[in-house]
């Protein structure tokens, strides 16, 4: 199946042979991080002679297993560390067994045998399933396309026929329209009989990621995820041709973010609530890094409130995981540099979970690094989020099919394209200003605006095969 799926093995081997991914900065302290979350990273790649095929590990250690939550977050770093073959094979595995007998879900969680875990599966009407489950794999084969460019994760049939399941047969079957999230009735699709006490009964089909409300008829972090993959499948749409569909599911999407902040922020509190149960109680515990994962909310006010929420939680490992590249994203270097110090430190408690070393990769190459790419573009995007650092360099990373070296100091960038095609290099900086200079002279320079709402300004230049360009600012 990882084959028919994917079908790109000679794109593997190519890969395979530059994976080593580096990191160089005048912070020791960061650079020692990075090679702590590599090497634990690299450590929990399974054995591609594993029944179920290559793979590597995404769930508690003790399990040899993957769940969906979890390789979906892990996804991008196992990239940057040349595990190619293992998404696709993992992918293939999920996008494949979604079926009607399992209420259009698919496995929760794999083990290195090619079964559904057993603790988290007995058979097709007795699991544990989070319903976020279907709209993360959506969102991740969306990103899993523009850092690779391997178009058949948005392409292939089997793909293809998962996204359609998910945004209409999924989303009737478990009453996930916009104007039924806060009417659900407790337990649909429940076995029957059912058993409260049996949580593969209690469990199937949990409307939330937090787990410890056993009365819960939505949480905040379901509503963002349908938002988010339906933005996500839109992508998709539109880079498939299909225009006047993605533009449906905007409007969708559209739908589920102003139900969020008609419904979901706590004006007394400042926060947004993150779980609503079927007595009709809104309420808070985790979740607040979900809306942020998803990018669901775009009042500033809202957001700085939602990250006043982060940073005052005694918040679990897998949910600081996540930290590291939200924080940078909303312009909260310096949290994010502490973070990844603190997963990385030899005495914080859990730090072995796979989650965390994965995370603090994303941290450093997507956070402080400011790297990000758009398939559909053949272009790669950079922006210093490190602070005062002197300089930090990363090479030997794989992206767009290519490989690349980025380098950030102050008032600086440069970018080598190690492949064997042209890429466009969008070389971004904080702050509005006039020109950039590069290659030896002054271009006039373009400008966005970020999440908050601050200035960027960034020049787009096209970097041939062996080639270096410089880009600074006065």
């Amino acid at each position: 199946m990882f084959v028919v799926l994917l079908g790109l093995t000679g794109w593997g081997r190519l890969h395979a042979q530059h994976s080593s991914i580096q990191f160089l900065s005048s912070d020791n302290a960061l650079q020692t991080a990075f090679y702590r979350a590599k090497e634990m990273a690299l450590s929990y790649q399974g054995k591609s002679t594993d029944p179920v095929g290559p793979w590597y590990e995404a769930a508690l250690p003790e399990r040899s297993a993957f769940c969906i939550r979890d390789v979906s977050h892990q996804c991008i770093p196992a990239e940057m560390l040349g595990m190619h073959r293992e998404n696709r094979n993992m992918f293939t595995h999920f996008l494949s067994n979604i079926s009607e007998s399992k209420d259009w879900c698919t496995f929760w969680e794999m083990n290195k045998y090619g079964k559904p875990a057993p603790e988290d599966y007995r058979n097709d009407t007795a699991f544990w399933y989070n319903l976020n489950a279907n709209f993360e794999l959506v969102h991740a084969c969306w990103r899993l396309y523009n850092w690779t460019g391997d178009s058949s994760y948005i392409a292939h049939p089997v793909a293809k026929k998962f996204f359609q399941l998910t945004m209409h047969q999924y989303i009737d079957r478990w009453i996930l329209q916009v104007d039924s999230l806060l009417k659900r009735p407790p337990f649909p699709n429940a076995p029957q009989p059912f058993n409260f006490n049996d949580y593969f009964h209690r469990c199937r089909g949990l409307p939330s990621y937090y787990e410890s409300l056993s009365d819960m008829q939505m949480g905040v972090d379901l509503v963002a995820a349908i938002y988010r993959s339906m933005i996500s499948y839109a992508g998709i749409l539109k880079t498939l041709g299909d225009d006047a569909t993605a533009s449906i599911f905007l409007q969708k999407a559209e739908a589920y973010r102003q139900h969020l902040e008609a419904n979901w922020w706590d004006a007394s509190k400042q926060r947004y609530n993150t779980w609503y149960n079927n007595k009709g109680v809104f309420g808070r515990a985790e979740g607040d890094v979900f809306l942020l994962w998803t990018d669901a909310l775009t009042d500033t006010s809202r957001i700085r409130g939602t990250l006043d929420a982060m940073r005052s939680g005694n918040w679990n490992v897998e949910n600081l995981s996540y930290a590291p590249l939200q924080y940078c994203k909303y312009g909260k270097r310096k949290e994010a540099y502490e973070i990844i110090l603190h997963l990385t430190n030899p005495a914080t408690k859990r730090r072995e979970y796979p989650e965390v070393s994965f995370g603090v990769l994303e941290g450093i190459v997507q956070g402080l690094m400011g790297l990000s790419a758009d398939a559909a573009k053949n272009r790669i995007r950079s922006i210093n989020n490190l602070g005062s650092s002197r300089f930090s360099e990363i090479s030997n990373l794989s992206i767009l099919g290519n490989r690349i070296r980025l380098k950030h100091w102050m008032k600086g960038a440069s970018f080598t394209n190690e492949g064997r095609k042209p890429l466009w290099w969008r070389a971004a900086f904080h702050g509005k200003l006039s020109y950039i200079t590069a290659g030896g002279r002054k271009i006039k320079a373009s400008h966005e605006r970020d999440l908050m709402g601050n200035w960027i300004t960034y020049v787009d230049l096209q970097v041939s095969p062996g080639k270096k360009i410089t880009a600074s600012i006065p």
